[in-house]
């Protein structure tokens, strides 16, 4: 039999002979390749090394020109000693050397034999370390104490390997590989062991008393700061990880999530010393992603949860602001007037957990006052530190969202008696919870207003008022609707209004406070969002006092005086914002066309419509003036402008439906009325749009003004001549002459051919043809109808047609078609002209195609003879008048006897 063990040892020798010698191979070719290309450079010269200066106290000696040599290689001929000549004044340095030599890259043998293998090796220690841990827990292999004490063991030999290692190489002057430093990753799985094993003996096994377990896992963590800055990153990166992984590989049936936070604190404040001393914000940032994650595990399991998540974001939040927030207390240094994104990143997640404690937990009390004091602690750290404004806004827009998901969630009918709906429940049920939150509102209003006010002319920064000024306007108006829409469920509400006056007045006399003042960078930006808070604040206390359509009157009012604002105070957000807020009363109209609802009235006209969409109409065009004023052409002005003309043709359109319809706008079907009402105030409109288009050259008017001519020509060929015509259906068209005809058809023609003069010249001529051939088909329309009017009395749709009745549509068209001539004879309008020869060129086809086999006797006669001499006439009128020859002169005759 052979020898295990040495066979065993002989075996590792060999593999180890065989790694060497293959690295000698390599360093072989790496000189190899080193020398060739020293031979092929070029021939340089280069001189010996200056000897150290001497000290201060001794006088120097200067070399005689013996004592200077100067080696030249070339490839021709053998190194030789010449005497160097002394350095010229203009220059003392030697002949420039030769570029270094690239560092060779290393091969994919060798990443893997030093590199990943490394790392592997690291990472399956300290899992092994782990996982040992949990089998011998599931398995129940060895007691609870004998676990413990063999994983710190295994800890100390990790870590012990790790600091052997390293004094080795340094003794032996090895250089670490800077991404394989295998004294880091022992070192680094040590510590993970160390971490896990000190939380085990604490949080499963009951050995540890809390103040023993905090004091261990102080030390590991500084014992893991000390080795990171020996060690570098790779035992930052894997120590930290390891750690806050540690509570889910080494996990209990019973979690204790006091210890857990009480554990991860100390990991935070380990993994945030460290990236301060060193200057690493990716651990820092790998930091604050573990840890808002670990505040989702059992973050909706009751009340008793909420004490241990609001320890864990405090002392986060804690910990972030004493060494991460740069230029408040230990932090990194700041640059003066600069928002550091990182540094208001770190305080704004910690607000983030906070805020989704206070909402899983329905509110709770404990919840509530701690997301208050970690608001609070934003405004004071951003005060001191302006690198964390950022945060500011941040902790504006989360409060908001707090106070609205209570506002959502809120049953408002508790809040309108003691005990509310339910019986048995006493005032303490809602009482205190509403208190708390109007208290905690009041505390946050005052506090971003004043902050946001005098936080005004401290910065040298633009961005940092106006981040503040931005939250000291958005916060108080933001927390008022909220507190409006749970406690007064939209309606009205004189105290509110109160409020809402009181607030338009802080920000009034801070308006023209801060106006009075020296100009600094950003102060004309927060004087106009402070002007823009007062209009808020009025147009809600209009909200709060009047009825519920008063909402969309208010914000319509709020853009009109944000369009003014900016242009007294040319800031590029504040015609933004204009647009926003025309956008949202579009919205709001969208959800409800009534405004008001079922209290819109039946009154024609004068009702809730006149004013929920003639006072945005107004607001938007009087704001589209103010845009096209102080700016250009740009997005904001064109979204205010469509928002004017959008509520311009609703206004009409919805009036036109009410008066209609006797109140009920929702009604399923439109009649002739209705029609030939929306037709001509389509038609209207278009005029006035291109009359306006060519004095503004608006974009939003020109494409405005060709949508509502589509909409009036298909309403008018659909609607008029198809759907609602009364030669169909049994309509009544009321008088003789003053009727539905007269509005639906004589009426729409006029406009259309005004229509078609409107564009003439400005639009190709096909366009403006199209509408005159409307204007003709529904003028000759309504002479049609007329007529039959006249014979089969107001629903026109009963009774046989007579020969009578024959007769009198060839002369009716006849002579329309000869009116028209004359007015194109008269004006010198081709148009007319042409339409005149259609409306002949009508009759002679209905003369041959109808009255030759419907009409008898007289008739039959009168009308062809008519229509004979019409033509006649119009074939005189052309050649004696439109289209006049003269004739050629006589060629002069020869007198008899005279000379040629």
């Amino acid at each position: 039999m052979f020898d295990l063990p040495f066979d065993f040892f002989s075996l590792v020798i060999a593999i180890v002979a065989l790694i060497f010698a293959r690295k000698a191979f390599n360093q072989v070719a790496v000189l190899r390749a080193r020398l060739d290309l020293m031979e092929t450079q070029t021939p340089v010269a280069r001189a010996i090394a200056v000897p150290p200066p001497l000290p201060a106290h001794e006088a120097p000696v200067a070399p005689s020109p013996s004592d200077q040599i100067r080696i030249e290689t070339t490839e021709e001929e053998a190194p030789s000693i010449q005497p160097a000549p002394a350095p010229s004044p203009a220059s003392d340095m030697p002949a420039s050397a030769p570029p270094p030599l690239p560092p060779a890259q290393p091969g994919f043998e060798e990443r893997i034999g030093t590199r990943w293998v490394v790392w592997v090796g690291g990472l399956t220690l300290a899992l092994g370390g782990f996982f040992m841990v949990r089998y011998s827990i599931e398995a129940g292999l060895l007691s609870d104490a004998v676990r413990t004490f063999l994983g710190g063991a295994f800890a100390l030999a990790l870590l012990a390997a790790g600091e052997w290692t390293r004094r080795k190489e340094s003794i032996s002057a090895i250089a670490a590989l800077p991404v394989a430093n295998i004294p880091a990753i022992l070192t680094a799985a040590g510590t993970a062991v160390a971490f896990a094993t000190v939380y085990a003996a604490y949080a499963l096994y009951d050995f540890l008393v809390p103040a023993t377990a905090f004091v261990l896992l102080g030390m590991v963590a500084l014992g893991t700061l000390a080795a990171a800055l020996l060690h570098g990153p790779a035992l930052a990166g894997l120590g930290i990880a390891a750690a806050f992984a540690t509570p889910v590989l080494v996990s209990s049936d019973k979690p204790d999530y006091w210890a857990l936070y009480l554990y991860l604190a100390v990991v935070t404040a380990a993994a945030f010393g460290l990236a301060r001393i060193r200057l690493w914000r990716w651990l820092a940032v790998t930091t604050l992603v573990f840890a808002l994650l670990w505040t989702f595990p059992c973050l909706q399991c009751g009340p008793s949860m909420v004490g241990p998540h609001a320890f864990h974001v405090m002392a986060g939040f804690i910990l972030a602001a004493l060494l991460v927030v740069c230029g408040f207390m230990f932090g990194p240094p700041a640059d003066e007037g600069e928002i550091e994104l990182f540094s208001s990143a770190s305080l704004a997640v910690y607000l983030l957990g906070a805020g989704l404690i206070v909402l899983s937990s329905a509110h709770a009390d404990t919840a509530v006052i701690v997301f208050a004091l970690l608001v609070a602690g934003t405004l004071l750290v951003a005060w001191r530190a302006e690198a964390a404004s950022g945060a500011v806004g941040a902790a504006a827009a989360l409060v908001f969202v707090v106070f609205a998901e209570w506002a959502v969630r809120g049953n408002p009918d508790m809040l309108v008696l003691p005990g509310g709906p339910l019986p048995g429940i006493g005032p303490a049920a809602t009482d205190g919870a509403v208190m708390l939150h109007l208290v905690t509102a009041a505390i946050f209003a005052t506090g971003f207003g004043v902050a946001g006010f005098l936080a005004q002319g401290r910065s040298r920064s633009a961005a940092i008022p106006v981040v503040w000024s931005a939250a000291a306007v958005f916060t108080p108006l933001a927390l008022l609707i909220a507190l409006y829409a749970r406690i007064a469920h939209l309606d009205r509400s004189i105290p509110f209004a109160i409020l809402s006056v009181v607030l338009a007045a802080a920000f009034g006399a801070a308006t023209e406070s801060l106006a009075r003042r020296e100009d600094r960078p950003g102060l004309q930006a927060s004087i106009a969002l402070f002007a823009t808070g007062a209009l808020a604040a009025m147009a809600l206390a209009l909200t709060f006092a009047l009825e519920k359509g008063w909402l969309t009157i208010a914000l319509s009012l709020m853009s009109l005086g944000t369009a003014w604002i900016s242009l007294q105070r040319p800031i590029p957000f504040l015609r933004s914002l204009a647009a926003i807020l025309a956008g949202i009363v579009v919205l709001r109209i969208g959800h409800e066309p009534r405004i008001v609802g079922d209290m819109v009235g039946t009154t024609p006209i004068f009702n809730w419509l006149l004013w929920g969409y003639g006072i945005p109409a107004l607001s938007f065009w009087a704001g589209s003036i103010f845009l096209r004023r102080g700016g250009s052409d740009d997005a904001p002005l064109r979204a205010v402008e469509s928002a004017a003309i959008l509520f311009t043709v609703l206004l009409v359109f919805m009036e036109i439906r009410h008066a209609v319809n006797g109140g009920d706008v929702y009604r399923n079907s439109a009649g002739l009325t209705e029609v030939a009402l929306q037709v001509c105030a389509t038609l209207a409109m278009a005029i006035g749009l291109e009359r306006l288009r060519i004095r503004t050259g608006s974009i939003v008017h020109n494409i405005a003004a060709i949508v509502l001519t589509l909409f009036a020509g298909a309403a008018s060929v659909i609607g008029l001549m198809v759907l609602e015509t009364p030669i169909l259906w049994p309509t009544d068209v009321g008088g003789v002459f003053f009727n539905l005809l007269l509005l639906g058809y004589a009426l729409p023609a006029v406009l259309a051919l005004l229509l078609s003069w409107a564009v003439a010249g400005r639009r190709p001529a096909g366009y403006a043809n199209t509408i005159a051939a409307v204007a003709l088909v529904l003028a000759l329309t309504y002479v049609t109808f007329e007529i039959r009017r006249l014979y089969h009395g107001p629903v026109l749709s009963r009774g046989p047609t007579t020969g009578v009745e024959q007769y009198t549509y060839s002369i009716a068209w006849l002579a329309f078609g000869v009116a028209l001539l004359g007015i194109g004879v008269f004006f010198n309008s081709q148009r007319a002209r042409l339409a005149s020869a259609v409306v002949i060129a009508l009759t002679i086809l209905k003369a041959f195609l109808i009255d030759m086999s419907a009409l008898t006797g007289v008739y039959r006669a009168l009308s062809f003879m008519c229509l004979g001499l019409v033509l006649v006439a119009i074939g005189w009128l052309y050649q004696r008048i439109l289209f006049r020859r003269q004739a050629p002169p006589a060629a002069p005759v020869a007198q008899p006897g005279g000379t040629g």
